[in-house]
């Protein structure tokens, strides 16, 4: 459910799960996780481009998978975020719609975002009896602020383009349905540029925060099993489901 294309040094990965709102299956970071392991060995690739189907970017991890006990060691989301977070190709984001849970806080190690107008953005981790994810503890306050960093964690509310823009997640605003057009707008100006300069300035400007990224992760992972095994966390996921109708 993850589509792949690659060309003139530009590959795509397109969330396509449109019937669940591109919800994010555990089979499907582990789609994700392996297409940019393989097109970081790619010399001829100066630009990833992630974008949704159907309308939506994606509202976040398939809650259903939160019913199950988590173990020690990554998730297969965790797994996606340490890949993305450390590929060393520039990486495009191009949001409409529901950009929720992990389809924000991606956001963070991604740099350039583009979101059209409707756009509506969610972290609701605090909500579902759980702790940020992606880094997201460490990374939010770093590119929007503290104030707005707290308010979005732990308010769990939406917001929506505007606020995003103004408050520093994204690159630009697009108007409804051309955040892509402007991702690919940018990706074929990368395309055209050294991949080894491209590549090496990324790296300088990832370098002061890699190992604070990682123990960010490794936090997380940590304090997020903890909650979801709790009894009061699961009862919200039953509640949730209960309510959606889903089992």
């Amino acid at each position: 459910m993850i589509q792949s294309e690659f060309a003139n040094g530009v590959l795509e990965l397109r969330i396509s799960r449109p019937e669940k709102r591109n919800a994010l299956s555990r089979a499907m970071y582990f789609q994700l996780a392996d297409a940019l392991d393989e097109i970081q060995k790619n010399a001829e690739c100066n630009a990833v481009i992630i974008h949704g189907e159907g309308g939506n970017f994606t509202v976040g991890a398939d809650i259903g998978d939160f019913q199950e006990k988590r173990g020690e060691g990554d998730s297969p989301a965790v797994v996606f975020l340490r890949k993305l977070a450390s590929i060393e190709i520039p990486v495009i984001a191009a949001v409409e719609g529901f950009a929720v849970g992990i389809g924000t806080t991606m956001l963070l190690h991604c740099d350039f975002v583009y979101a059209g107008q409707g756009a509506r953005f969610r972290m609701p981790f605090v909500e579902l009896g759980l702790c940020p994810e992606g880094a997201s503890s460490h990374l939010l306050e770093r590119v929007v602020g503290p104030r707005k960093a707290r308010d979005w964690l732990m308010s769990a509310r939406f917001f929506d383009c505007d606020e995003a823009f103004a408050a520093g997640l994204l690159t630009a605003a697009a108007p409804q349905g051309q955040a892509l057009d402007m991702a690919r707008a940018t990706a074929n100006n990368l395309s055209r540029l050294p991949g080894t300069s491209l590549r090496a300035t990324k790296r300088m400007l990832a370098r002061d925060d890699k190992a604070a990224v990682q123990a960010a992760l490794d936090d997380e992972v940590r304090n997020f099993a903890a909650l979801i095994n709790s009894e009061a966390t699961q009862a919200i996921f039953k509640s949730f489901l209960n309510k959606s109708g889903r089992r």
